[in-house]
């Protein structure tokens, strides 16, 4: 699922901070439900994203939706379905590799880096 940003005219799948004391999947849920009015339930983690130019740690969650109909929010312009082809060349690159990874077959959380905009090469 994809999600085009209100704030930008970035595309990417729904996001959002969560505080210390939820659990990380609830907020996956919640932000998923808030952006694009889908009730999803969390399958498992695929991915640690840090943004090294900002201190931020992204962690991605595979989803499955359970009920509810495609809408708009405050936080979003467009909600949609993507095939993996669209996501690589509809999103920027340090959004597209985590639906991507989130839609592989790895079982193992990936671990990446990035400046905001390109991958980091691993230490």
């Amino acid at each position: 699922m994809s999600r085009s940003a209100a704030r930008t005219t970035a595309r990417g799948s729904p996001l959002g901070a969560s505080n210390w004391t939820n659990a990380p999947e609830d907020g996956a849920v919640r932000e998923v439900l808030e952006e694009t009015g889908i009730r999803v339930s969390v399958e498992r983690l695929t991915g640690v994203y840090k943004n090294m130019s900002q201190g931020i740690v992204a962690l991605v969650f595979r989803c499955r939706p359970v009920d509810g109909v495609e809408r708009t929010s405050s936080e979003s312009t467009a909600v949609e379905w993507l095939t993996p082809d669209e996501v690589e060349k509809s999103m920027g690159e340090v959004y597209a590799v985590r639906v991507l990874d989130a839609l592989g077959s790895t079982v193992t959380p990936h671990v990446r880096a990035h400046d905001g905009r390109h991958l980091l090469e691993s230490a």
